[in-house]
């Protein structure tokens, strides 16, 4: 484990900063793991693409459930949109410089 993923259980670790700024969570849980367990844990991680092992442990716990989705789907979406409206841009700057568009220059476009 690196120092992302847990603080080791012991006073001297227990500050009220962090970063300058004062904790939200002033309690702390340690958790013995044996490898078996901790690699089940990392595998469910994977599955559900959570790279911090915190951050995971309070989702199962709060809300009983991680929820993954996939949103490569929607990045497309919004990479073609940002594309459509690029070019609507462009042509928008064409009709108010010149006051007109040619079929050409769209084709250009």
């Amino acid at each position: 484990m690196n120092g992302q993923d847990s603080m080791p259980c012991s006073p001297e670790n227990q500050s009220t900063l962090v970063a300058g700024k004062k904790r939200i969570r002033s309690t702390s849980v340690c958790v013995w793991l044996s490898p078996d367990e901790q690699s089940k844990i990392r595998e469910c991680m994977a599955d559900v693409g959570i790279r911090n092992l915190l951050a995971y442990m309070r989702k199962m716990v709060l809300n009983d459930y991680v929820l993954h989705v996939d949103l490569a789907p929607v990045k497309e979406i919004v990479s073609l949109q940002r594309r459509c409206a690029n070019n609507l841009n462009q042509i928008a700057v064409r009709v108010n410089t010149y006051g007109g568009v040619y079929s050409e220059e769209i084709k250009v476009l």
